[in-house]
């Protein structure tokens, strides 16, 4: 098993479930996306080109998907959470039930359509 899906199985629940689903979520909106372990944490990359990672906060008790490109993001900005991150955002979820698919589904897509923008968005000078 890679070192990604150990993070992933060795995790207690309900994160597992919820990393589990995720991972099923990503895998099957985004075919051509690869799993690594990068950072100690599951990371999933097109080419060279990263979309998001997973990681599991036991002690605020939630799982984060966190999009690197979210400066370029168009879609459901209003449940991405920044959270004292300066690039980065995430959607949350603390329960299997607090997961809306199509949500998910919409920003995965907006991440993959953005995966060749750079971290920031540049400001004409």
């Amino acid at each position: 098993m890679k070192p990604a899906e150990d993070y992933i199985f060795n995790q207690p629940e309900p994160y597992r479930g919820i990393l589990m689903h995720l991972q099923m979520m990503i895998e099957t909106t985004l075919p051509e996306v690869e799993l690594k372990f990068k950072w100690n944490i599951p990371c999933f990359y097109i080419g060279k080109s990263p979309i998001c990672y997973l990681n599991a906060s036991h002690k605020k008790q939630f799982v984060d998907i966190a999009f690197w490109n979210s400066a370029h993001l168009t879609k459901h900005l209003n449940v991405l959470i920044s959270e004292n991150r300066k690039v980065v955002r995430s959607l949350r979820y603390s329960t299997l039930e607090d997961i809306d698919n199509d949500i998910l589904i919409d920003v995965l897509q907006d991440a993959y359509s953005v995966r060749k923008n750079g971290f920031y968005k540049r400001k004409d000078l």
